[in-house]
């Protein structure tokens, strides 16, 4: 009996694995594109977060015509500059970079690297589901002869607020002389040196051990990546929030793959990065809870500048707009643009508090 029992389980389990192998299959076959989605990130980071929506979504809603493969770290490509090139050849077909990472071949994405635009979370979200997005996606299919589509912006780790080893910083006078870390792009570099500090531009994962020795004294991050780096360990102790810039995340797509997909499809990968986009708003905002307060733990000091000191910041850092206008193409009209776009967003929130106040 019990061999009788074991052989009919053995016949069950191996039609079972047949069918599951038939159900795989089927559905490797339904497939009609299969996308290679690269963050030069890792698991932790709010670019993987989106990811994972994304990926669920597109796959989901597309009842699988659409497979998302993730690539997370330099597999693929190592840069911005080499990502966005494989995206332009097709050999990588979605990637997310920072402003800074794409603004040598994109110069006038400097934009939203600019000082003290973008106020709060609020106004920088409305801000970035609106038309100023599709303005710069004109811009960069423009520029790159229709083949570097800017799917959206969402966020990577928060605000971007000053950082340093060496003492804590009120005022604009408290940075002068600080070696700050900047990434290899002009504005913000030009940020650092309108508030009187030193701006070093040092490789993201040589920043750990550029604490350590000395080779900078600061860097412009948000507390997320702060945290996840261990920052403190090589000697970081004091950040002040005076959220200079939003860590814009721009999303591209290769533009042939996208417009090779029938329209139905194409919605599910529009409606795709909008899932993606909400979910990197809302990630560095819980993530950003337990690192201050591991920050804090470890024995480090968080300052918020009074409206005086963030006015002194303000002013300080208004040289980066003239440069940004003078000097990148199209500057005045970028510039105007952001400013017009954040005013509106300030005005309708201010509406809305007039009636929700009530």
């Amino acid at each position: 009996m019990k061999k009788i029992i074991n052989s009919s389980m053995a016949a069950i389990l191996s039609m079972a694995a047949v069918v599951g192998t038939s159900a795989l299959s089927t559905a490797a076959q339904a497939a009609e594109f299969n996308l290679r989605a690269v963050a030069n990130s890792n698991e932790n980071d709010e670019d993987y977060d989106g990811l994972v929506v994304f990926k669920d979504f597109v796959e989901a809603h597309s009842n699988g015509k659409i497979k998302v493969d993730l690539f997370i770290g330099t597999q693929l490509c190592g840069n911005g500059t080499e990502c966005l090139q494989a995206v332009e050849d097709g050999s990588v077909d979605i990637y997310i970079s920072t402003s800074g990472g794409a603004a040598n071949m994109f110069p006038y994405i400097q934009v939203l690297d600019l000082p003290y635009v973008l106020q709060n979370d609020r106004e920088a979200e409305a801000v970035l589901q609106g038309d100023f997005v599709r303005e710069l996606r004109k811009e960069i299919l423009k520029d790159s002869d229709n083949k570097i589509r800017l799917m959206t912006i969402g966020n990577t780790g928060g605000w971007r607020n000053f950082a340093n080893t060496e003492r804590p910083v009120k005022e604009p006078k408290d940075l002068k002389g600080l070696k700050i870390r900047t990434v290899v792009a002009d504005l913000p570099q030009e940020l650092v040196r309108a508030l009187g500090a030193n701006p070093t531009p040092i490789p993201w994962p040589e920043l750990y051990t550029s604490f350590q020795t000395g080779v900078v004294e600061g860097s412009k991050n948000g507390i997320t990546d702060i945290m996840g780096m261990k920052f403190p360990e090589a000697g970081l102790k004091y950040v002040t929030l005076d959220g200079h810039a939003y860590m814009s995340a721009l999303w591209y797509m290769n533009n042939q793959i996208f417009m090779k997909m029938p329209e139905d499809l194409r919605k599910v990968v529009v409606d795709g990065f909008n899932a993606l986009q909400q979910a990197t708003f809302a990630s560095p905002k819980r993530k950003s809870i337990d690192a201050y307060s591991a920050f804090t733990k470890s024995g480090g000091q968080l300052y918020v500048p009074t409206p005086s000191e963030k006015a002194q910041f303000q002013q300080a850092a208004e040289p980066v707009y003239t440069w940004f206008k003078k000097s990148v193409k199209d500057g005045d009209k970028w510039f105007n643009l952001l400013n017009s776009e954040a005013d509106k967003a300030k005005a309708e929130i201010d509406n809305a508090y007039a009636s929700d106040l009530k």
